[in-house]
């Protein structure tokens, strides 16, 4: 089966395309290195010829409500258009678990996303999932200065692998509208997370220290709040993969 998968050159997309091929699939990574651009839809109709299913994984770095929005919403409908002429059978997309409840910028985008895959007009699938085992490390990454602001929060974090997995096997399936919640095996602080990866080396040594937020992200806006799936690796086994210079994931 040919699969078509937006954002398929990013953490994500790497082991989707990787898992497909381990599959007998026959991935194909949309990117603008490969002449595919979501945002303008140039190339995406030579690219998804003869495809079977999408699978959306592309993604944003922004936490500006104004442009996620535009990105997933231009993006989105570029990819779904372009999907029905090819005579794709399922779409595919990947989502967050509570961006219904915290209402940041960047999640609003996300909603927006879902949004355009229920009036898309192609036979959808919505994986929510929680944040992954490399978040922490993103957090650090964007906070300047000696000391580091964490949120004080807590995440139930899964390996990006296991997350690639379920959407591979949602694609081969039959489309199941809001699939059940993906998320990791234990429940974390995203505090503690950030003090454990700098202990191991995979950030600047600084301080940490909790920034208390208001509402629901302080109040676990982030766990899943019914049944569904649940990863097997934890933090604390990824951790210790990224010490002994294992691949993660």
């Amino acid at each position: 089966m040919k699969v078509a998968v937006a954002g398929g050159t990013g953490l994500t997309g790497r082991h989707v395309v990787e898992l497909l091929t381990r599959a007998g699939h026959e991935p194909v990574p949309l990117s603008r290195a490969a002449g595919v651009d979501l945002v303008t839809g140039s190339g995406l109709d030579a690219a998804l010829a003869g495809a079977e299913a999408t699978i959306d994984v592309s993604n944003v770095t922004t936490m500006k409500r104004e442009v996620a929005v535009d990105f997933f919403d231009r993006a989105g409908r570029n990819l779904l258009a372009a999907a029905a002429r090819a005579g794709v059978r399922h779409h595919v997309a990947l989502s967050i678990v509570g961006i219904d409840r915290v209402k940041t910028g960047y999640y609003q985008g996300k909603l927006r996303q879902e949004e355009v895959v229920r009036g898309g007009g192609v036979p959808w699938s919505v994986l929510r999932a929680t944040q992954f085992h490399e978040f922490a490390g993103q957090i650090l990454t964007r906070l300047p200065g000696p000391v580091a602001l964490v949120p004080a929060m807590k995440v139930q974090p899964v390996a990006v692998r296991e997350v690639a997995q379920a959407l591979v096997e949602l694609a081969a399936g039959e489309p199941e509208g809001m699939a059940g919640d993906l998320a990791g095996p234990r429940v974390e602080s995203l505090v503690d997370m950030a003090r454990r990866l700098i202990r191991a080396g995979g950030a600047r040594r600084r301080p940490v220290v909790p920034l208390w937020l208001p509402g629901p992200m302080r109040t676990g806006g982030l766990l899943p709040t019914g049944p569904g799936p649940r990863g097997v690796q934890t933090f604390d086994e990824w951790l210790a993969a990224f010490a002994e210079g294992s691949p993660r994931g």
